[in-house]
Formats: C-alpha cells, structure tokens, sequence
C-alpha cells in the first residue's frame, strides 16, 4: 500500500534540501512550514516579500506577536539579526537575484518547468499575481511544493499548463505527497518516491513523462 507523505513530511524533506548559507524565500500557504523543519544548527536566512529578512519557525501558541507576520499574515519569529525594511527594497532584493531559493506553492507545473501558481479561473481565485512572477524569475532556484494530484484526482504535474502562468521555465525541484522531480533538459526526473509506490503507479499518477534511474 503506498504512504502518502503528509505536508509536514513534504516540508522537511524540502528543509533538508536547503543548505547552510542560503537565502531562502517561503511563499504562502504549505511553503511557510519548512521554517519548522530547518535544522537549528544550519544556518539558513529566511525572507518574506512584506520585508522580514531572518524569520525562524512560527511562534508558540500564545507567543504570537500580530505585528510580526510573514506575506500570508501568519505570525512569524524573528531570530537575532533579523531586519525588517520596506517592502520596496524587499522586492528588489527578490528580482536582483539575491535570493538563492523561492520555495512555492501551485496550480500546475509543466515537464519543461513552467509554473502556474496564482490562477484558476474560479470565482473565489486570488485576484492578482502578488509577488510570485517576481519570486519564480528573481530566485536562483525554484522550489514547488505540493500535492501531486487534485482533490477530484487529475495531476498538477502536466505537459502544458492551462492555467495562466506566473513563470516559463522557471521550476527547478518539485516536492509532492508522492515523489521529488527535478526539472531537467531531458525532462522530469525522479529522484525520490513515497513509500509503497512503484514507478508505474507513479506515472499512471502524473500527465507527463517522468524518467526514472
């Protein structure tokens, strides 16, 4: 019987791909949990777009300070030497290529990387693209983090996308409740798999090709 992974365990397994030194931006939604999975000792400077650099993992219950929040409005921690700025000067920190990782959530993902994250056409949809095109170009690697299929069973992991996209070719990694892919030349390769799955369940799974090892 394949063991889905839970959202935490996606996020650990993300937290455990980022590594010492790196500046690392948590979109909203599911990306906000691999604050909680970083190892204490490593080193890793976490950014939001409202203009937070050094967030740590979320408060504990009661210790929640309504004025320190992340992009999605979640209270947030601020390890020593974090720096609150204007959001101006954040978002150009984000399309200047200073952070190394944007970690997000989507809609779709494409074999070749294209990434659909702020659209669906539905009438309760987020109205505006925020800071995700931003994110998904400025970052140097792309991060997605996700459930693999809909609730009503189709994949997120396509051939082309048909939701409007927030990036072209832009995904590197994508992390869901069955497997890790890496976006590549040739395609999307498996590099890990939820416990259980084979790689003909796993591709019966997702409407795209995926190459295996």
């Amino acid at each position: 019987m394949t063991q889905r992974y839970s959202r935490d365990e996606i996020a650990a397994r993300v937290a455990q791909d980022i590594p010492e030194g790196a500046y690392v931006n948590l979109g909203i939604g599911l990306p906000t949990r691999v604050a909680n999975y970083l190892p204490p000792e490593r080193e890793v400077f976490l950014h939001s777009e409202n203009g937070l650099l050094g967030m740590g993992p979320a408060p504990a219950p009661g210790a929640e300070d309504e004025d320190l929040i992340n992009a999605g409005k979640q209270p947030v921690t601020l390890l020593t030497g974090g720096a609150y700025f204007h959001h101006g000067d954040s978002f150009a920190m984000m399309r200047g290529g200073h952070l190394d990782i944007c970690v997000l959530g989507a809609f779709q993902v494409a074999a070749n990387g294209d990434l659909a994250n702020w659209h669906t056409g539905a009438a309760d949809a987020i109205p505006a693209v925020g800071g995700a095109m931003d994110l998904a170009i400025g970052a140097k690697q792309v991060f997605v983090m996700m459930e693999h299929q809909t609730k009503t069973g189709e994949s997120k992991i396509v051939a082309a996308c048909t939701y409007p996209l927030t990036g072209v070719g832009c995904v590197d990694r994508i992390y869901t409740d069955l497997a890790v892919l890496e976006v590549g030349p040739q395609g999307l390769r498996v590099l890990e798999m939820a416990p259980g799955l084979t790689p003909q369940t796993l591709q019966a799974a997702t409407a795209a090709p995926l190459l295996f090892d």
